[in-house]
């Protein structure tokens, strides 16, 4: 039995979402300290393995649609490289075992993982063609994965690391819905069903307010981190967080921003300014962890 169609069917390239479970401890400074690698890896890989039994399961549902999408055509089910029965099965299984391996780290965390998977699939199953509603679910699956990594350690987050993790997320899902609604529109196909609830203009409503909202929210942030006499660093990364949130628009607004995975992996100047803005934050945290 080959296994490339099953691999490719839990798409591992959309795994680096997952990353986002490092932002808590970062945030908080403990990220270095011994013992929690542990834990964050543990929490990346069994979110690996949830987000992964929900696209297997989604992929499973949407079996006819895919097969008149252009692109969604060519995925492992919709093609027929990867049976239905196997899938399903396989989808399950990672389901189940995702939350009851969390337990081992952190009950807390089985729980945060279960509700993600119990959201993601009332996003498959109910509300996928749900106006706004739709939107909130699958931003919830970016903030829950940050929040993850907060629960995994015991890690009390701020008020402000929420709204940033909210609005950012709500960029990215608002963008790329956008972004495949004018490439819809400019290559005359028909357009997937989710879409037809959401003209070009609302969207660009959303992802300008979460691009704003992010922006501004982050700014009071890193200003609440630190002060210009002993730690500097917090302001500085306003600078390349504010350049890699108006580079994602600038991609948004040409209608190619797809899986932000991709976006970040092929635009070199939206990589080079998220690598900034990881530095500078980073240092900001050793500055204040010290001081």
């Amino acid at each position: 039995m080959k296994l490339s169609p099953l691999i490719r069917g839990l798409r591992p390239h959309q795994w680096l979402k997952n990353v986002l479970v490092v932002a808590a401890p970062l945030a908080a400074g403990v990220l270095f300290q011994p013992g929690v690698w542990l834990a964050v890896i543990a929490t990346f890989v069994l979110f690996c393995a949830a987000s992964s039994g929900v696209y297997l399961i989604n992929d499973i549902l949407d079996v006819e649609a895919d097969r008149e999408h252009p692109k969604k055509k060519n995925r492992p089910i919709a093609s027929g490289a990867l049976g239905i029965r196997l899938a399903l099965i396989v989808g399950i299984a990672l389901l189940v075992a995702a939350p009851l391996l969390a337990i081992a780290v952190s009950l807390n965390l089985a729980l945060v993982i279960a509700l993600y998977e119990a959201l993601q699939l009332a996003y498959c199953v109910w509300f996928k063609h749900t106006a706004v509603v739709d939107l909130v679910i699958v931003s919830s699956g970016f903030l829950i994965r940050a929040i993850a990594g907060a629960v995994a350690l015991s890690i009390p987050v701020s008020q402000w690391f929420l709204l940033v993790s909210f609005a950012g997320s709500l960029l990215m899902v608002a963008g790329k819905r956008y972004s495949e609604k004018v490439e819809f529109e400019h290559s005359g196909l028909s357009t997937r069903k989710s879409l037809e609830n959401y003209s070009s203009s609302y969207l660009r409503f959303v992802w300008m307010l979460a691009a704003g909202l992010a922006t501004i929210s982050y700014s009071l942030w890193a200003f609440d981190l630190g002060d210009m006499a002993t730690n500097i660093w917090p302001a500085v990364s306003i600078v390349p967080f504010s350049m890699a949130i108006l580079r994602y628009a600038y991609n948004v607004d040409k209608g190619v921003a797809g899986a932000p995975e991709d976006i970040v992996l092929q635009d070199k100047q939206l990589l080079l300014f998220a690598v900034l803005w990881l530095v500078t934050f980073t240092l900001s945290v050793i500055f204040r962890v010290h001081n």
